[in-house]
């Protein structure tokens, strides 16, 4: 069996605050000796829960980034019992890059679990994650928002689970995180996914996605920055108490949530984020971008609810999702 060739560069289990690198030898035409160099800190106080917390899964989402930059220079060892390992850019290549994935090998990061020792960049990344730092976990937090193509309104997730303990305690560490809104979050495409991979390990699991285009605003760096915390109150490991305000329950019972376009042009969203949805009701228009005169195609809601996303930049292609409406649960 081949083994990862990803080493640290501090140590994973040791009292203290350490920051460093996991560093993976990676031979380039500018580099023969290379290596990549992924910034990682270990804060450590005693026995206890270990947390393991991750960014930029995709390369174009920053909310985790910044959550977590800030969380490793703020977090002491005195204030934790257990550990906390913070990667705040796990498909680093692709963060340097400022793109969804990775310019190595264009490996999306989020689809390439459990990951290959011997395989890509991202793989190799993908299977440390899996083999060694997974293993030792008792939660996950793993941040995202939309990167430059999706937009959503400020939301912590949880999956359905077989192993409905399982599911009730990811769903009670999500309700702690105490995003704007909590979902119960159907995946519309999920080989190969972190998640999943994280979740087949019966460990607790968080996700989130907290805006998008391609940037972070005060409001959403914020809530990423309460909601780790408080997640990390919840396991346990982090004194104080949870930061709770108003969260609106969402669920997205089934693909009827989701519309896609069928043609390619200029789209006009005739929703904003947040605002009801009947079923039905036009939620965008796509109108041809190569000639005047002509009528836009109209997508219906295929379900009443909230819109929860939206396709954000201004041209469309066929086959992207171009809304997400989810419904409120009273």
């Amino acid at each position: 069996m081949p083994t990862n060739p990803i080493t640290p560069t501090i140590p994973l289990d040791a009292d203290g605050e350490h920051h460093g690198f996991l560093r993976l030898p990676y031979s380039r035409d500018d580099s023969a000796w290379g290596s990549v160099m992924i910034p990682i800190t270990v804060i450590k106080n005693g026995d206890g829960p270990t947390a393991l917390l991750t960014g930029a899964n995709h390369g174009d989402e920053y909310e985790g980034p910044i959550a977590l930059v800030d969380l490793a220079l703020t977090l002491k060892a005195p204030d934790i019992t257990g550990r906390v390992i913070i990667i705040p850019a796990l498909n680093y290549p692709a963060f340097q890059a400022g793109l969804r994935t990775s310019p190595i090998d264009r490996g999306n990061m989020n689809r390439s679990f459990p990951g290959k020792p011997d395989g890509t960049v991202t793989q190799k990344i993908a299977d440390y994650l899996f083999s060694v730092l997974v293993p030792e976990a008792d939660v996950v937090l793993d941040f995202h928002s939309g990167g430059k193509t999706l937009d959503f309104i400020p939301f912590a997730s949880a999956h359905v689970l077989d192993n409905k303990d399982q599911q009730a305690a990811c769903l009670a560490a999500v309700e702690a995180f105490n995003a704007p809104y909590t979902v119960m979050l159907l995946e519309i495409d999920n080989v190969g996914m972190y998640d999943t991979a994280v979740e087949d390990q019966g460990k607790v699991f968080v996700t989130t996605e907290l805006g998008g285009g391609g940037t972070a605003t005060a409001a959403s760096a914020g809530i990423a920055k309460k909601g780790v915390r408080n997640v990390l109150k919840h396991a346990g490991i982090l004194k104080g108490d949870i930061e709770k305000s108003p969260s609106v329950i969402l669920d997205m019972p089934d693909g009827d949530c989701f519309v896609f376009s069928e043609d390619s042009g200029l789209i006009e969203t005739m929703k904003d984020l947040g605002d009801t949805v009947a079923k039905g009701e036009i939620v965008a228009r796509v109108w041809p971008a190569d000639r005047t005169g002509c009528h836009p195609t109209d997508y219906r809601a295929n379900r009443s609810g909230i819109l929860a996303s939206r396709h954000f930049p201004g041209l469309v292609k066929a086959g992207d999702c171009i809304a997400v409406v989810a419904v409120v649960v009273e």
